[in-house]
């Protein structure tokens, strides 16, 4: 069957809200009309899906099949892992399966993938000839994500009894568009602008990490709001600034008008163990074990929100464990969000021990 020109697109089923599809009509034209001999495609097979934000039509249109069977495809593409009795036997298969990271429960279909001879490629482990990934999390993810953050942070402060600007926003999936999106966004700047924030929530302190597509993707979307980024040495000044007026009874604005942003790097987060050695970042990739985490004590203290957008393995330190996060709280840490857009579960933030869905975006 492998090679056979007959390419299946699946009808994604992992959660209601998957409505991306991993060939767009245009895609397939493409490898329809571009020539066999060029391609390699004779036949497109898509099954049908009514949620797919590409219509059935527009791939019929095209010159693909519509059909719920693909036991002819010798390739079956989607995006996210399909159901166990959606893998047919020697076939290739694409999609992002999530168990690289030996994630507990796609076990079964690593199992599956096995049992039934399967050539699985895996959109998260193809590289290129450079050794980076051609197929990762785009600037999108970062920027639904830190949406999604600012809404539910309007939510979580009002809870804790402020009124704020945030609470306006939607959810990211309630935008027709990224310009409708970002326009809803620049909306809560002006408002942050001209009428603020409560001083007890302020400084207000966004703390990005990562500096790939994600935390760019992010970092966009917080840009839109009135803002100064800082320098992680320049955190505790800004802290600072806030206790001395108190101390001296000095009458603080009670409202303020912009927020920070800081972006934070692996210089950041760990230090050598050897306290007579400097930090070098080709040494901790080599040696991580070389490093003891300071995250908890340079950065986080003054983290009102974490968004969370780096790569991280299970060799290197955590950004943030449970007992250092307790600790925090119990020292009135102000932070009160934490948007991890890596979803690692149990990974780098340690606490963050399930995912959450489009529908039920935050827990406790």
């Amino acid at each position: 069957m492998l090679g056979n020109g007959v390419v299946g697109i699946l009808s994604e089923s992992s959660n209601m809200w998957e409505r991306r599809a991993p060939l767009t009509p245009s895609h397939c034209s493409r490898l329809l009309h571009g020539g066999r001999g060029k391609t390699g495609v004779a036949r497109i097979i898509v099954q049908p899906s009514t949620k797919r934000i590409h219509h059935d039509t527009l791939y019929e249109d095209v010159g693909c099949e519509i059909s719920d069977d693909l036991s002819e495809c010798g390739l079956i593409v989607g995006i996210k892992q399909p159901k166990l009795e959606m893998i047919l036997p020697n076939r290739a298969y694409a999609f992002f399966s999530h168990t690289h990271k030996v994630q507990k429960e796609n076990m079964s279909l690593l199992d599956k993938v096995l049992a039934e001879k399967v050539s699985l490629y895996d959109y998260e482990l193809i590289i290129g000839d450079h050794g980076k990934r051609l197929l990762a999390f785009g600037k999108f993810a970062g920027r639904a994500g830190l949406i999604d953050l600012l809404s539910g942070l309007g939510k979580r402060y009002l809870n804790l009894g402020y009124s704020t600007p945030f609470l306006s926003l939607g959810a990211s999936y309630m935008y027709s568009s990224l310009a409708a999106a970002k326009a809803a966004v620049i909306s809560v700047g002006e408002e942050i602008a001209t009428l603020g924030l409560p001083s007890g929530i302020c400084p207000l302190v966004f703390v990005f990490t990562g500096s790939g597509n994600v935390s760019q993707g992010a970092q966009e979307i917080f840009k839109l709001l009135p803002h100064t980024f800082v320098d992680a040495s320049k955190l505790p000044e800004l802290f600072a600034m806030k206790s001395r007026d108190l101390a001296q009874h000095t009458p603080a604005p009670k409202r303020a008008f912009q927020v920070y942003g800081c972006l934070v790097t692996c210089e950041d987060m760990v230090e050598p163990k050897d306290p007579t050695r400097r930090f070098d970042k080709t040494d901790y990739y080599a040696h991580p074990e070389h490093y003891n985490p300071i995250f908890h004590e340079r950065i986080a203290p003054y983290a009102s929100v974490i968004v969370n957008c780096m790569y991280w393995e299970k060799r290197f330190p955590r950004l943030l464990s449970t007992k250092q996060l307790q600790e925090l709280m119990r020292n009135g840490c102000p932070l009160v969000g934490i948007s991890d857009i890596t979803c690692d579960i149990g990974g780098s933030i340690e606490f963050v021990n399930q995912s959450t869905s489009i529908e039920s975006p935050f827990f406790r």
